[in-house]
């Protein structure tokens, strides 16, 4: 009788439990399986990002145009002369009120009192050779020249070797229109040859 009672204690402590446990209890239909829900935290909302800064860019100086015939002067000066030789150079200046720039070698043609083409040979160096001269309103740039005032060839010998140049046309650089200036340096013998540089900072 005694084992009875203690055995009915056990069963009434095994199918109740504790009452927490009774409170979690579900009851659920028949052939269900109970499910485990997780529950995670809330993360924390992305801090916002700000939107980039843009910096002002600073416009670009305007690169210097070239230098034309419109915005330039020109005239020829000689500069030593011996042994039947001559030099000179031809000079140009910035007369536009902006900087140009001007690179590489003129055009050269001499013209008699009427207009009309002087045999001329003309032949470049390299000294200097072509580089960028930047000028300001005012500023110049020349070329050297070079020409033999002896006869050459079948040229004659007891007169003017050719005719007289009054003046010359020059143009330019990258250009087509002309420039007119005074020559006034005498004849160009050997064919009419002159030998002219790159335009260099005068």
């Amino acid at each position: 009788m005694r084992r009875l009672v203690v055995c009915g204690a056990l069963m009434v402590l095994t199918a109740c439990g504790s009452p927490q446990q009774a409170s979690q209890q579900q009851t659920l239909p028949t052939g269900t399986t109970p499910t485990t829900t997780t529950t995670t935290g809330s993360s924390s909302p992305a801090a916002p990002v700000p939107p980039a800064q843009t910096t002002p860019s600073t416009p670009a100086a305007p690169a210097s145009t070239r230098c034309t015939a419109a915005g330039l002067t020109g005239k020829v000066e000689p500069t030593e002369a011996g042994a039947g030789n001559r030099y000179g150079r031809f000079v140009v200046t910035n007369t536009g009120p902006a900087e140009c720039t001007i690179n590489g070698y003129s055009g050269f043609q001499l013209l008699d009192a009427n207009g009309q083409p002087v045999p001329t040979n003309l032949v470049r160096t390299q000294d200097p050779g072509p580089s960028p001269i930047t000028l300001a309103p005012g500023a110049s740039a020349a070329a050297k020249l070079h020409w033999s005032v002896v006869p050459a060839g079948d040229e004659p010998v007891d007169q003017p070797c050719r005719p007289d140049a009054a003046n010359a046309a020059a143009i330019p650089p990258d250009e087509t229109r002309p420039m007119s200036l005074a020559w006034g340096l005498g004849p160009v013998c050997a064919g009419g040859k002159i030998e002219i540089s790159a335009f260099y900072a005068a």
